[in-house]
């Protein structure tokens, strides 16, 4: 098997959400959009990432002495460390004797993640489910993902990739070959907005989205809906204009939820959306019925 390792930080069994049938999916760590909401906030960053929960420390500072790389610093009574110099040696986590520290994310190979996805393919037969390529962003690791992939196909499971779609077209060209069905997220329609919300412009996204309809590729558009920042019924429009535009036909409603705000805390984040209510699909049918007016196939 292929020795190249990738950025993991979880392998998530039974997924109904995430494609047809019961699926497995893959999480890649990294991504190049920053999204104020996002409830991954562990899947920005490339590299594994320590994470520290305040409320279970002790303070005995085990941590900090047995650290390799100095790391890890005590600084206004409490632990703070620096995520550019940490290699995922576990050392730390091991040794805090109140779990306070655990790590985000870890390198695995493609025999690791295999062996993984193959333990349920009797499941994937069964209910016409497979594998999703999931983050962050997958197209941030493409070379792996391209050889994941081709495993997967060749043992003939259903693959499908969940992705942003930020990404060179030679490189989003490469991913979209290999895959059977593509679960594309647009954050926004006005490429102003989308860079003040996600730190990029969507022209590429658009371009790439665009590309995958005209090759005749499985695509569903998935839509985070935020409010203050895209939940209008004007939004709403805005998306069916360029969806249209680049004939695009299934969409996918995802309301705002807050199910990782706590992620912040414990990777001393700054989260923008603390304390702003969740949307649910009751909330969402004036908006979804904008959608079903323009002729898109929409559900939440």
């Amino acid at each position: 098997m292929n020795n190249q390792t990738a950025s993991i930080f979880n392998i998530q069994k039974y997924s109904i959400h995430d494609g047809p049938g019961i699926r497995t999916v893959v999480f890649f760590k990294g991504c190049p959009l920053k999204c104020l909401w996002c409830s991954n906030p562990e899947s920005q960053y490339g590299s594994p990432q320590l994470s520290f929960d305040e409320s279970k420390c002790d303070g005995c500072l085990k941590c900090m002495e047995i650290c390799p790389h100095k790391n890890i610093a005590f600084i206004n009574n409490k632990i703070t460390f620096n995520g550019n110099k940490c290699t995922g040696c576990l050392n730390c986590v091991k040794t805090c004797p109140k779990s306070a520290l655990t790590i985000f994310g870890k390198y695995r190979n493609l025999d690791y993640i295999m062996k993984e996805v193959m333990k349920d393919k009797d499941f994937y037969a069964e209910s016409k489910g497979g594998v999703t390529l999931s983050g962050g962003e997958v197209l941030v690791q493409h070379e792996f993902a391209i050889v994941l992939l081709q495993e997967l196909r060749e043992q003939g499971i259903h693959t499908a990739c969940e992705t942003t779609g930020y990404a060179p077209p030679e490189i989003f060209q490469t991913i979209i070959k290999k895959v059977d069905l593509l679960l594309f997220d647009i954050k926004h329609y006005d490429s102003q907005k989308h860079f003040a919300y996600t730190n990029v412009y969507n022209e590429t996204i658009i371009f790439n989205l665009k590309t995958a309809i005209e090759q005749g590729k499985d695509v569903i558009i998935r839509i985070p809906v935020i409010p203050d920042i895209n939940n209008s019924l004007e939004d709403a429009q805005g998306f069916c204009n360029i969806l249209k535009e680049v004939g695009a036909i299934k969409v996918n409603l995802l309301p705002f939820h807050q199910f990782g705000e706590k992620k912040y805390s414990l990777l001393n984040k700054k989260y923008s959306f603390a304390g702003v209510s969740q949307l649910h699909e009751d909330d969402l049918q004036d908006y979804k019925e904008i959608f079903i007016k323009n002729g898109l196939d929409c559900i939440i």
